[in-house]
């Protein structure tokens, strides 16, 4: 029997989450420092995926809806790739450390302590992205069609009811952590990219809902609002007022909270739990018999 598989043979299901769960244990113990700067990285990560997102999709009207929309998500995929390789810590894929709870290998306060890190970390980088895209005047590119871009891609996002918001949270997540956990299976860097291509392509073409990308677009639309020039709005052809309910408190209230709880829900229990029951019960349940044994 060959004991050492081919490095380019993908880890079977059991593995990856056994994989999963190991790697859950290292980012809940990981220091706070460390985390804070993994988890900023991340955040700049998927705000500047957004801004690919933003530059490839302004002025595509004249294409059909869902191929200009394939085409952003392709290039969105981009932060994913650079979080799944580089080893950002993401919010949306870092519920799945629940699968270590699930296990009784971290306590709860050290979950919950990990999560409020990387969604501050997340906050703080996708912040920083926006102070510098404000100060290069990014929105002014392609004479306003750009910050045109931001700001009609979040005022989009202002008119979710709660529930709306919420299931459009859970499905945006599940498709994260499924490519996240694919990403797991590979062992090659073109294999964890691969993985991750589609599903975040197919979340962003459905206009599913990420809190952290939310934390970058949204911000910068209120920023752009709020700096933009009267030659800005004369350029772009748009009264400023149709953008009167890009604020801080619509953006918490009616997207970012209600998006949070989808995203917790999509990935630590639809995917993450889901999996840890399919996979690591029996396979915890089995090692405790032997034990017993």
């Amino acid at each position: 029997m060959n004991n050492n598989p081919s490095p380019f043979d993908a880890s079977t299901p059991a593995t990856t989450a056994k994989k999963v769960e190991d790697a859950a244990v290292v980012k809940v113990n990981r220091d706070t420092i460390s985390t804070l700067l993994l988890a900023a990285t991340a955040g700049v990560f998927i705000g500047l995926a957004f801004v690919f997102y933003v530059v490839v999709t302004a002025g595509g009207s004249a294409l059909p809806y869902g191929l200009n929309k394939l085409i952003g998500g392709l290039c969105f995929s981009l932060g994913l790739m650079l979080v799944v390789i580089l080893g950002g810590e993401l919010f949306t894929s870092t519920v799945l450390t629940i699968t270590a709870r699930a296990s009784k290998r971290v306590s709860t306060k050290a979950l919950m302590r990990n999560w409020g890190l990387v969604y501050l970390g997340n906050f703080i980088g996708a912040m920083v992205l926006v102070g510098l895209m404000i100060s290069a005047k990014h929105y002014e590119a392609g004479h306003g069609l750009i910050g045109l871009g931001y700001l009609q891609t979040a005022q989009a996002k202002m008119h979710h009811t709660f529930g709306q918001a919420f299931a459009l949270g859970i499905m945006c997540n599940v498709m994260v952590c499924l490519a996240v956990w694919m990403a797991y299976a590979g062992r090659t860097v073109t294999d964890k990219l691969l993985a991750v291509v589609l599903p975040v392509a197919m979340f962003v073409a459905a206009g599913f809902e990420h809190c952290i990308a939310n934390m970058f677009l949204i911000p910068m639309a209120i920023f752009t609002k709020q700096v933009a020039t009267p030659d800005f709005w004369a350029n772009a052809g748009i009264d400023p007022s149709q953008f009167a309910d890009l604020t801080w408190s619509q953006f918490i209230l009616h997207n970012l909270v209600p998006v949070t709880l989808g995203n917790i829900v999509g990935g630590a229990i639809f995917v993450g739990l889901t999996y840890w029951f399919v996979y690591r019960r029996p396979a915890l349940a089995k090692a405790h018999n032997d034990n017993q044994a």
